[in-house]
C-alpha cells in the first residue's frame, strides 16, 4: 500500500472502530485515561503491523483481540505493581462508586467472566465468535458465561425484585 492508501485505511478504521475499542477498554479498566490509552495503544499496533485480514468480521476480532490482551497485560501490570494513592482526601468521583447496577456488578466480575459478559451482552456477539476473539474454546466461552450468570444473579439479588438475569 502506498502511503496515502494508508493513511486513509487507518482513518477509516480508527472511525469505524474507535468507540467499540473505547467502550471495551473502559468496560474491563474503569478508567477513562487508561480507556483512552489502550485505544491510542490498539491503533498504533494495527499501523506497526498492518496484517493482512481476510474480511471485515476478522479485522473486527483482531482489534477486539488486541484491546482484550492490552488490557490484560494493563491488569497485570496493576496488579504487581500497584498505584498507591498519594493522599486519602483526593474525592471518589461518580465512575468509580457502584450503585447496584447491573453493569457495576458485571465490572464487579473477575476478568475472565467480564470479559466474556461484555462481548455477549454488550457487543452482542455469539459464543462461536467470542471463542475465536479469545482464542478459547465454545465450551469454555459457554461454562464461563454461565458461572459469570450465576454470580450476577448472586450479586444482584433483590435489587430487581423477582426480575432473571
Amino acid at each position: 500500500m502506498q502511503t496515502n492508501d494508508v493513511n486513509v485505511y487507518i482513518s477509516n478504521v480508527v472511525d469505524k472502530y474507535s468507540d467499540m475499542v473505547y467502550r471495551t477498554a473502559y468496560h474491563a479498566l474503569s478508567d477513562v485515561h487508561y480507556a483512552e490509552d489502550i485505544t491510542q495503544e490498539v491503533f498504533l499496533k494495527l499501523c506497526r503491523t498492518m496484517p493482512d485480514f481476510e474480511s471485515e468480521e476478522h479485522e473486527k476480532a483482531w482489534i477486539l483481540r488486541v484491546t482484550i490482551n492490552m488490557c490484560k497485560n494493563y491488569n497485570k501490570k496493576v496488579y504487581t505493581h500497584p498505584n498507591i494513592e498519594l493522599s486519602e482526601n483526593i474525592p471518589v468521583t461518580d465512575e468509580y462508586k457502584t450503585d447496584g447496577t447491573v453493569l457495576s456488578a458485571v465490572k464487579a466480575l473477575p476478568e475472565k467472566y467480564r470479559n466474556v459478559v461484555y462481548l455477549y451482552y454488550f457487543e452482542g456477539y455469539p459464543i462461536k465468535e467470542i471463542a475465536q476473539i479469545m482464542n478459547s474454546n465454545q465450551n469454555t466461552v459457554s461454562s464461563l458465561l454461565m458461572r459469570a450468570r450465576k454470580k450476577l444473579s448472586v450479586m444482584l439479588e433483590g435489587e430487581f425484585g423477582d426480575e432473571c438475569i
